[in-house]
């Protein structure tokens, strides 16, 4: 059930890439980056098992963000693609600091809220500091190696520059966000195989999104 549930969930998100993308051209990826990036880290503290392995469910919607900043790398230029990435640094920063405010309101004897807050919260700084590293870096990278490919090719192997660039920014994020946000938390060989199924569930949706990119080129070519 699980896999099917997943592999439609990243069907979905990737398609409404498209459809923010169509409707409302880059500024809507900018606000697709940041909703998804908010919604990522909080479904990352959910584990889950597919296909007989440990991961975090909240790879899909991250994988989607790299798209997205693609699509901005490819229509809209390197400098679009940088100002989506700090756009979601600062909404990750701004949300990390609110949350934890949030926490030190004293909730009334008829809250029911502040205990499921604190345990989805309560993590959130460590959470969001791996995040946040491994965020900022893998996206620069991303962008970095998107356009140092494209300007050796130009405009051909459009596959090639999304997958390559994708591929070894997800990798460095992978390593990072693992190492900062989770190591202590799991025994070591369950550490290890969150890494690596969270990596490679993330080559595969990197590896699903690349028919999407090409829809995306014939939208942008329509507008």
């Amino acid at each position: 059930m699980n896999e099917l549930l997943w592999i439609g969930f990243a069907l979905l998100d990737l398609s409404l890439v498209l459809v923010i993308y169509k409707f409302f051209g880059k500024t809507g990826l900018f606000g697709l980056i940041v909703f998804n990036l908010i919604l990522c880290n909080i479904q990352v503290l959910k584990i889950i098992q597919l296909f007989g392995m440990t991961t975090t469910l909240g790879n899909v919607l991250y994988a989607s963000v790299f798209l997205s900043t693609d699509i901005l790398s490819e229509f809209h230029g390197k400098k679009e693609a940088q100002k989506a990435v700090f756009l979601g640094f600062m909404i990750l920063v701004m949300a990390v600091v609110y949350m934890q405010l949030a926490l030190l309101f004293t909730p009334s004897a008829d809250d029911f809220a502040q205990p499921h807050l604190e345990v989805l919260f309560g993590f959130l700084p460590r959470l969001a500091l791996g995040s946040l590293c491994a965020y900022l870096i893998s996206q620069l990278s991303d962008v970095y190696i998107f356009h140092k490919i494209k300007d050796k090719y130009g405009e051909r192997h459009l596959w090639l520059r999304n997958n390559a660039s994708t591929l070894l920014s997800q990798l460095i994020d992978s390593a990072t966000f693992c190492f900062i946000a989770l190591w202590g938390v799991f025994p070591t060989d369950v550490w290890l195989e969150i890494f690596f199924t969270t990596y490679l569930f993330k080559v595969i949706v990197a590896v699903m999104d690349t028919p999407f990119i090409y829809v995306a080129r014939k939208i942008r070519c329509r507008s």
